[in-house]
């Protein structure tokens, strides 16, 4: 309020409207002339020489002019750690190493302390008035994600898309974006970064996203929304040892799983598929191997229990729920190497330090080379202690 100058009845009026602002818990602030104590009510006067009445409203513009642009410096300073948070993803992006994983892990440490201090403001109401309530809660989200508080497998039901790394950096780039227009005035410039960062980022899931095995999965009509971070991961540390898919099947999954009463029925079927009854036409209950697919919500790599034949059965996600199944009838290599196997056994469940420490209970050392004479498909999906007696009996 610009009451400098102000005298008698008019000063006392406001007065009175100061006291009724404050008491309505507002945060009223008054330029007033040096000496005058009419407006102690208020949360803070800002005192300015006496001068005539009519020359006082210069004063009071010249203290209104310092006044929003001290309140811009500080609004604008809110900004600075969202400002660095950005310019880390930049220099993670700028490096170009290795893909979105390995991008979102060289992000935690920086993202440690900036992401605190934005809580730490946050907490003491310092955003307040300067920065969306959505955004705020955006923001807040997607730093749990990017530092790992967070599973990545309920980032779908949260922002309504299936979480990766990569995708996480791109639309936590986009959030710091929207809070730092929001805290300074938008520039062409930080519009422009933005989009350089989010395509950059975007370029980083592309590798991941070519990988045969995983565009075979794609190629039966499964939706690219509907499969995890998880299951993509495992499909590419598989593919180096999958010499291709001979057919597939996708399934529809009805009702609840989680009580049982889920069932299921065959949506589409090619390759050597098609040659196959399936159990599902006699008896549609979710059951076996791919309701625990579906409970668990995990790939699963397993053999026919008649015929053996390998197979890769991965889940159909939409809001942390199983809604189908695509199998897909994998034909191993006969002969890959023991890089390949060692990667397959490492990306899918964790096999390789599994295995490694099953054998090591009895065995001084773990020999790597008798991998290569286990089948892949029994590497794959055989148990554990069944497999390390292969080791021991070696």
């Amino acid at each position: 309020m610009c009451a400098a100058g102000l005298e008698g009845s008019n000063a006392d009026d406001v007065a009175k409207e100061v006291a009724i602002y404050r008491a309505h818990k507002a945060a009223p602030v008054v330029i007033a002339s040096a000496g005058d104590e009419r407006f102690s009510s208020a949360l803070h006067a800002l005192l300015v020489p006496r001068t005539h009445p009519a020359l006082a409203f210069v004063l009071s513009a010249m203290v209104g002019h310092l006044f929003g642009y001290e309140a811009a410096l500080a609004i604008d300073a809110q900004a600075l750690p969202l400002r660095e948070a950005r310019a880390a993803i930049e220099r993670e992006i700028g490096r170009g190493e290795g893909d979105g994983e390995r991008l979102l892990q060289g992000l935690v440490q920086p993202f440690e302390s900036l992401a605190a201090r934005f809580f730490d403001g946050l907490r003491a109401g310092d955003y307040n008035g300067h920065l969306e309530a959505s955004t705020a809660v955006r923001l807040s989200s997607l730093f749990r994600y990017a530092l790992g508080q967070v599973s990545l497998d309920s980032y779908q039901v949260e922002h309504g898309k299936v979480g990766t790394p990569a995708v996480v950096v791109e639309d936590l780039t986009a959030a710091l974006t929207q809070a730092i227009e929001e805290l300074t005035r938008p520039i062409d410039a930080i519009k422009h970064q933005a989009k350089t960062v989010t395509v950059g980022i975007s370029r980083a899931d592309e590798t991941l996203l070519q990988v045969p095995l995983v565009r075979e999965l794609f190629a039966t009509g499964l939706a690219r929304d509907r499969v995890s971070y998880d299951s993509l991961r495992s499909i590419a540390a598989i593919d180096p040892v999958v010499a291709e898919v001979v057919g597939f099947t996708r399934y529809g999954i009805e009702g609840d799983v989680d009580r049982g009463e889920a069932t299921v029925v065959v949506v589409d079927r090619g390759g050597i598929s098609r040659e196959f009854a399936s159990r599902t036409d006699r008896n549609p209950a979710l059951r076996g191997t791919k309701h625990r697919v579906a409970t668990e919500r995990r790939l699963l790599v397993s053999k026919g229990r008649s015929d053996g034949r390998p197979f890769m059965i991965v889940p159909e996600i939409k809001d942390k729920q199983a809604t189908g199944l695509t199998l897909l009838h994998l034909r191993f290599a006969d002969d890959p190497p023991l890089s390949a196997i060692r990667g397959a056994l490492q990306g899918y469940r964790n096999r390789y330090a599994a295995l490694r420490d099953v054998v090591m209970e009895t065995e001084p050392t773990f020999r790597e080379d008798l991998l290569a004479s286990v089948p892949i498909a029994d590497l794959l999906s055989d148990a554990i202690y069944e497999l390390a007696d292969r080791w021991r009996t070696s």
